[in-house]
């Protein structure tokens, strides 16, 4: 026997006689039940080992999942994808996904080396760690990687491992995963947040011609946040009716997150559309809008390509920055629009800072930001934009994300919490924004298990928290 082993087992001796005293102290009327609670509290948390594993996100591409052990349970977390295009160049203020680059499987984009990463770097340096220690957690893969952009681990190595050990931290704490967030940014109350829920699908996102990429509707009015889901389900379905009726059957395909993608090249027209589903399913005034422009995939030199994704386009629908600021204040007006994300190029700066200051809606800061929060620094200083899109594997660990939003709220900015293209059924980020009360969230349509799952993590929180459930509705910027 090991002097190790000697000492692990005189421990345990001690322990079990300190839990029998307890019994017979306590006069517990069931000792064996008594000594059995007694132990498991006398069990230092500690993380036992970490294994991951490649799954494959919603578009069918690659991505991580970890099992976190402890010596209380394993504890299971996936992340999203920023995958778009085997072509498509990585965002050069995101934090690294790394993949593989093996040209022969899944083009490139396996995940084996990240999985490796985890079971010998990352599993080597975080076992033992007490899993309530997120900020310890997240520092020691932090000092591990050594880069700003986490290169060296991976995002998406990094990020994976951090949500499960969340999850043991809210395990071993005997809390619900969106309290034990909520402990660790420091807040004492969690809110509901508003949804913003696609209906409609455009850019790369859907098979239309429309250059926008999110039509979203936003249940304002809701009571509670169970309401809410029903108001926008309601209006999705309806929008189904309205486009089969107006466009024919085939029209009602769905995009990556489940927005529908009828045949249409005009804003106006899906509007139109969508405003038409809210009046037939009666919630008037109840329900607001919200675009998501992302306008960098149609920005072309100094100009913006209406058309960019029309076969038999002319040319001619080129717009400066100025007219679409003219565009967007038009929209405000004839529609109840009240929030846009990304409505210019990522590095339009001037143009983004003259549409904040008409402070028509919220300008929601997305490829300008990329969560990164000396770009949320810059912007804040600038007055570039006026809230902060949250994508957590943009960041890398669950510690950064809190401190991103610390950052954007002490400026007084909304934020809204978000999903990706490529997504898994992890609904982690509902618990994130209930915990961090970030007062709105993005996950998709009310279509497709990825996102329906994160709605659905909502409807639980909501009906576990019971009275004491606070819905943003109203306050969904300052909630």
């Amino acid at each position: 026997m090991s002097v190790q082993e000697y000492l692990d087992k005189h421990l345990l001796s001690r322990k079990i006689e300190d839990a029998v005293n307890a019994a017979v102290r306590a006069k517990a009327p069931d000792p064996i039940l008594f000594i059995a609670n007694h132990m498991k509290k006398a069990v230092s948390p500690v993380i036992t080992k970490i294994k991951a594993r490649q799954i494959l996100d919603s578009q069918g591409i690659p991505t991580i999942e970890v099992d976190l052990f402890t010596n209380k349970g394993s504890y299971l977390a996936s992340v999203p994808s920023a995958y778009v295009s085997p072509s498509a160049p990585m965002a050069i203020h995101d934090a690294i996904e790394l993949r593989d680059s093996d040209n022969a499987k899944y083009f490139g984009n396996g995940v084996s080396k990240a999985v490796s990463i985890i079971n010998d770097k990352i599993s080597e340096a975080l076992v033992g760690m007490d899993p309530q220690q997120q900020s310890q957690i997240d520092q020691a893969m932090i000092d591990l990687d050594k880069t700003d952009n986490k290169s060296v681990l991976g995002a998406n190595a990094m990020l994976a491992v951090s949500i499960a050990a969340c999850k043991a931290g809210a395990a071993e704490k005997e809390v619900p995963l969106y309290k034990h967030i909520s402990d660790l940014s420091g807040k004492s109350s969690t809110v509901l947040p508003v949804p913003m829920i696609t209906v409609i699908s455009g850019r790369k996102h859907g098979g239309d011609n429309l250059a926008v990429q999110e039509i979203m509707v936003m249940p304002l009015g809701a009571t509670n946040f169970a309401e809410a889901m029903q108001m926008a389900v309601e209006t999705y379905h309806h929008l189904k009716a309205v486009i089969t009726e107006k466009l024919g059957p085939t029209e009602c395909n769905v995009g990556d997150d489940g927005g529908l993608a009828p045949d249409i090249s005009s804003i106006t027209d899906g509007l139109d559309l969508v405003i038409e589903a809210i009046d037939r399913a009666g919630y008037n005034g109840r329900i607001k809008l919200a675009l998501n422009v992302a306008a960098t995939d149609f920005c072309v030199g100094k100009k913006y390509d209406m058309d960019f994704k029309s076969p038999n386009k002319s040319g001619q629908n080129f717009k400066t920055g100025e007219e679409l600021i003219e565009m967007y204040t038009k929209l405000c007006t004839d529609y109840p629009i009240i929030s846009i994300a990304q409505p210019f190029d990522k590095d339009d700066w001037e143009n983004s800072k003259v549409f904040t200051a008409l402070e028509h809606c919220q300008v929601v800061g997305d490829d300008m930001l990329m969560s990164n929060s000396k770009r949320v620094e810059r912007a804040i200083k600038d007055f570039t934009c006026n809230a902060l899109l949250l994508k957590v594997n943009q960041v890398g660990t669950v510690t950064e994300a809190i401190e991103v939003v610390k950052q954007a709220k002490d400026a007084n900015w909304g934020v809204v919490v978000s999903n990706r293209s490529g997504e898994t059924d992890d609904s982690f980020i509902s618990d994130l924004a209930v915990g961090i009360g970030t007062g709105q969230i993005k996950a998709g349509a009310p279509s497709r298990g990825e996102r329906i799952s994160k709605y659905n993590q909502l409807l639980r929180i909501e009906e576990e928290l019971g009275s004491g459930a606070v819905y943003a509705g109203q306050n969904w910027r300052s909630p």
